[in-house]
């Protein structure tokens, strides 16, 4: 008799509890269309408009053109010794170019062998990059 009594009052103090834990619930789906707030850098250039409109289906293309422009931007560190923001988030004109003239009429597997070669790129220059920009407090 007693056990059944213990666990009733237990589970009869752990409501409160667990109430003040929750997290709050809202019926508000309005969405929020300010500019999203980085660490660093919020003057961002804006990518460009086909990579937000491309169809699902074909966002490799998009995933692609990141990278490069990724890599591109982390050879510039590199080689400047600087991580300003100028350097670390460059229009991206130069990249876009770059893509529309090695990648845009290649495949999907195309776009994933190169996407793996640019990612083996920019793995051989991470660490210098990052002490670059961690002496800066830009990482």
């Amino acid at each position: 008799m007693r056990k059944p009594i213990l666990a009733v009052m237990l589970a009869a103090l752990a409501g409160p509890l667990v109430a003040q834990t929750s997290p709050p619930i809202s019926n508000d789906l309005t969405v929020d269309m300010s500019p999203q707030q980085y660490r660093i850098c919020n003057d961002r250039p804006a990518r460009p408009t086909w990579m937000d409109e491309i169809n699902p289906r074909e966002a490799y293309k998009a995933r692609t053109l990141m990278r490069l422009y990724e890599l591109r931007s982390w050879e510039a560190i590199k080689s400047s010794g600087d991580c300003g923001c100028n350097i670390r988030f460059p229009p991206w004109d130069a990249a876009s170019a770059e893509y529309e003239e090695r990648f845009a009429t290649s495949t999907q597997a195309e776009h994933t062998q190169a996407r793996l070669a640019l990612r083996d790129q920019q793995n051989q220059i991470a660490r210098e990059v990052q002490d670059i920009c961690e002496a800066q407090g830009a990482w």
